[in-house]
């Protein structure tokens, strides 16, 4: 950028021009400013400098929204004797947000600031919810003033914006500069100066007194890009400003506003690729934070999925939906970020679970929960529609939502306050829906609503509810209520599957189901059986569910979150929290009960085929397995117990045995387990101890499918029940396998492939 006016009074200049490195110059000093991130010192993925992108001129540095940022120390010497420095503040910067902080304490994501607010010194730039934008400074008398950005002069996401802040206090006036041109101002008393904020550092891209999440997680820090960030001892003039801002558009747009493409401002899933504990063929965010994979949904040709996302760090804090896109169920496509919280009064606080259905005209709509801490309760359920109609995009990527929302809960229906996860089906006599809710003092609910014109909805009444006395186990509030059919039985009766996942207080915190038959009329559920069942015996590793009939292949399929099972600590370091378990066919068995099964397009990630035996004894099955090392593998194994009480396969072994994940059944229990007594030898990590549930193999050999990707292990037993856990060994040779058991059983197939990665 050119200097204006020679640049007089400029005492700060970072033009971000480096393109690589953990440092950048602060040209006017000639320092060198270390950039912190995350993986400049990484223990589970590759080593890698903060990410830079193109800039308005030159390149720009990438701050990842919960690690990066800048500290530079400022010579309080110097400050503290210079008249000037206090008496005017210029500050113009070219930035690009990439998502917005909730603005949890008030508190402003910061661009620039070196300030103590409480105390009432130094200056702050930064942003806040949805984009609006304030500057804010201390002024020597006590006094802290604020301007603010005026509605329709928001920040927007993914674009470059040119803004600057100027104090004058000689003349006693704050003005705010978006793109060149003036949107606020305000008046001070004449002869104002700051009040510097000694012992504070100057920081870029981090709130000197940010909020904290957890003990770990620094709140409003700047998620985008930030370029040609300068700092002035004096008040630029207006004149000064918009030539700035034109001398960019002139001499590296053609005179044109920047662009910047999403390419190269989205979360980025590169240095993830390498790290040993995450997943590679399970579908997840490009980075940071995800629970439930929610709304799947085919059309033109390509199947949808959404989920819970946090794009701003790996934790859970401000929900979006995040959106992926297939043609196989198996390979997916990262899509922009589908829904996320807006300034308005439908969901300013958050855009949480829902799922999706076609509406009159057969195209895609989303219904999720609003959130809106403004209202009581501050759950609805609202709508949005997609703008196929408009632009023939079959990847989906842009939905509008309808500006009120269609479900408000009132006092008496279910537990208030308690309101959530609407699942949606259409078929000939309407809309339907599910909402997950409670029954004051009798337990969770899914409460039923049906809808002629997807729009006006009434209440039908309870469509299910538990006896929290007989079942304590399926807690006070149920979410994500799922209803799936799932054809008739031997006794020509249409049966349904009815999935919940508990919360609250003594709930069990897994996917609990029912078979059993749908009342439309009433819109209510009887079930085959009162006592609910387990798909997955991995103790919460499997929650989250979320389903659709597939209409290419009539199949019933559930997706659910795979939980990881770490601290904040370790989830930091790996900038990355959660992923999605595998796509399950469910089916109703000739015998009458639940079948499950990994779909079978599966099959398309298999690789090299490693092993492949019959009919052997253990100690010749573990002769052929030393040779076969492995942690992204699908193993199918069929054991003939013969005698044998206890009977699996060891998984993510090292050489000596010293860390080992051990999958077994207990024939005498009728129990499938995991013993992860000795899973892994890193002090941090919390994956231990046994877990487990019943499995009624009725006479039949086990037979194991498991999935092992990395830290996730998925075993299906027998096609009725899964065991899904998660593995975070210390050590990189944690890689074999080997049979085991008591007595002499016979290996009566095994066979194993490679797995390839989706990404």
């Amino acid at each position: 950028m050119s200097r204006i006016n020679g640049d007089q009074g400029l005492v700060m200049h970072w033009a971000f021009d480096e393109g690589t490195g953990a440092s950048t110059l602060e040209s006017v000093s000639e320092v060198r400013d270390d950039i912190q991130y995350v993986f400049n010192q990484a223990e589970f993925t590759e080593q890698s400098g903060p990410q830079w992108r193109p800039g308005v001129a030159g390149n720009g540095l990438l701050f990842d929204g919960y690690s990066t940022s800048i500290v530079h120390s400022v010579n309080e010497e110097d400050t503290q004797h210079d008249q000037e420095s206090t008496s005017a503040l210029s500050i113009g910067v070219w930035v690009a947000p990439r998502f917005y902080d909730w603005g949890y304490e008030g508190k402003l994501t910061a661009i620039v600031n070196r300030h103590h607010m409480e105390r009432k010194q130094g200056y702050l730039l930064g942003m806040f919810r949805h984009g609006s934008w304030s500057f804010q400074v201390g002024l020597e008398g006590g006094d802290w003033r604020e301007l603010w950005s005026p509605d329709g002069h928001e920040l927007p996401k993914n674009e470059w914006s040119y803004v600057n802040a100027v104090f004058d206090g000689t003349l006693g006036t704050i003005k705010l500069y978006l793109n060149g041109s003036e949107i606020a101002s305000t008046d001070l008393p004449s002869g104002s100066r700051l009040a510097e904020a000694f012992g504070t550092d100057l920081l870029i891209g981090k709130n000197n007194h940010s909020s904290m999440l957890a003990g770990v997680f620094s709140l409003q820090m700047f998620s985008g890009i930030i370029d040609e960030l300068k700092i002035y001892n004096r008040a630029l003039s207006a004149e000064e400003v918009a030539a700035s801002y034109q001398h960019v558009l002139d001499s590296a747009h053609g005179g044109v506003h920047p662009h910047v493409p999403y390419d190269e401002i989205k979360l980025d899933r590169t240095p993830l690729l390498t790290d040993q504990h995450r997943p590679q063929y399970h579908v997840s965010p490009p980075a940071h934070w995800m629970n439930e994979p929610h709304a799947p949904i085919y059309f033109d040709g390509q199947y949808h999925l959404f989920y819970q996302h946090n794009p701003l760090g790996p934790f859970f804090y401000h929900i979006h939906w995040g959106h992926w896109v297939s043609k196989d169920l198996v390979h997916w496509r990262d899509l922009p970020v589908a829904l996320a919280p807006a300034k308005d009064q439908l969901a300013p606080d958050g855009i949480w679970s829902g799922s999706a259905t076609y509406d009159a005209d057969g195209l895609p709509v989303l219904f999720f929960t609003a959130g809106n801490d403004s209202a009581s309760p501050n759950q609805s359920v609202a709508l949005a529609r997609s703008t196929y109609a408009q632009d023939g995009d079959p990847d989906l990527v842009h939905w509008v939502k309808h500006p009120e929302p269609l479900i408000v809960q009132k006092q008496g229906i279910g537990a208030f306050g308690d309101f959530r996860d609407p699942f949606v089906w259409k078929d000939d006599d309407g809309w339907f829906a599910l909402v997950g809710s409670g029954i004051e003092g009798e337990g969770g609910a899914a409460l039923g609503f049906a809808s002629q014109d997807m729009l006006n909805w009434t209440y039908k009444g309870p469509f299910y509810q538990a006896d929290i006395q007989k079942y304590p186990y399926l807690g006070p509030i149920w979410e994500l209520p799922v209803l799936l059919p799932l054809g008739t039985d031997k006794q020509g009766q249409h049966k349904h599957l009815l999935l919940v996942s508990p919360v609250g207080m003594g709930a069990d915190v897994e996917v609990f189901y029912w078979i059993g038959q749908l009342d439309t009329h009433n819109l209510s559920f009887l079930p085959d059986q009162e006592e609910p069942e387990l798909i997955d015996v991995g103790d919460f590793h499997f929650t989250g569910p979320s389903g659709m009939v597939d209409p290419k292949t009539g199949r019933k399929i559930i997706f659910t979150i795979a939980q990881g099972d770490r601290t904040s600590e370790l989830e930091y370091q790996s900038g990355w929290a959660h992923n999605g378990g595998l796509p399950l066919s469910v089916f109703l068995r000739e015998d009458g009960r639940l079948g499950i099964e990994p779909i079978q397009e599966l099959q398309s990630l298999r690789g090299t085929q490693r092993l492949s035996i019959r009919d052997n004894s253990l100690a010749e099955a573990n002769l052929s397995l030393k040779d076969v090392r492995g942690d992204m593998l699908e193993i199918q194994v069929e054991l003939e117990p013969r005698h044998t009480t206890q009977l699996g396969i060891k998984v993510r072994c090292t050489p000596d045995g010293d860390e080992e994940t051990l999958l077994y059944y207990d024939f005498n229990e009728a129990k499938l387990w995991v013993d992860r007594t000795k899973t892994t030898r890193h002090p941090g990590e919390k994956c231990s101890g046994v877990q487990g549930g019943k499995l009624e193999l009725l006479g039949e050999n086990l037979k194991l499918h498991i999935y092992l990707d990395r830290s996730m292990v998925e075993a299906y037993a027998n096609g009725l029940k899964s065991l899904t856990t998660r593995v975070y060994p210390s050590r990189k040779d944690a890689l074999g396998l080997e049979i085991w058991g008591d007595g002499e059983p016979l290996i009566k197939s095994m066979e194993i492939w490679n797995m390839q990665s989706i990404w």
